[in-house]
């Protein structure tokens, strides 16, 4: 089954969304990772494996074939992670693909399946909302800083399990709204001088 979702890559301080398309092909076994990936990203085969393992899942024992297009884009860092993993699992019917669309994720996997913060949501939250998508997920962590972006829905997660249950309607996750503005006005009037 072939399904596409939504990553970021941060260049310089733009982002530049990346499609992640996954295939699960029936010859042949493992998962191949094309599109100039980075050996951090490389490597998220790994974390993927064992964070499926830890949150109940199982990797689907076909090809597995994920291409991160622009293929000319060097992509970069741990945050492609959980997009990746997302675009498994609804390859293999584990999450709704109708629930996948519209929304771009970022997020390290930790082993036991927890997210990790990544670095550059801001950027990555403006290019969502430049490219007409509806919902950004990322780590709880980073929620806030993304959240001050009108016009897009931010979910903040703890785990791959979290995500998860949050696609498939079964535990939904408020939205992350913007720290209050009067917090923020009170902390700028400290100082009577710039």
């Amino acid at each position: 089954m072939f399904v596409k979702t939504h990553a970021g890559a941060v260049v310089g301080i733009d982002a530049v969304t990346v499609a992640v398309e996954v295939d699960i092909a029936g010859g042949g076994l493992g998962l191949y990772l094309v599109g100039l990936p980075d050996n951090a990203v490389r490597e998220s085969e790994q974390r993927i494996r064992s964070a499926f393992e830890n949150s109940g899942e199982r990797m689907s024992g076909r090809k597995i074939v994920v291409n991160l297009a622009p293929a000319d884009l060097r992509k970069e860092g741990a945050g492609f992670d959980l997009p990746i993993a997302v675009g498994i699992l609804a390859a293999m019917g584990r999450i709704d693909a109708a629930a996948i669309e519209g929304t771009m994720f970022a997020g390290e996997l930790s082993l036991d399946g927890s997210l990790r913060p990544v670095r550059g949501v801001l950027p990555l939250a403006l290019r969502a909302r430049a490219d007409g998508l509806r919902r950004l997920v990322l780590p709880v962590q980073n929620a806030a800083e993304a959240a001050v972006v009108d016009g897009i829905e931010v979910v903040g997660a703890e785990s791959l399990r979290q995500v998860v249950a949050c696609l498939n309607g079964d535990e939904p996750i408020a939205p992350t709204t913007a720290p209050a503005a009067a917090a923020a006005d009170a902390s700028e009037g400290r100082y009577a001088e710039d």
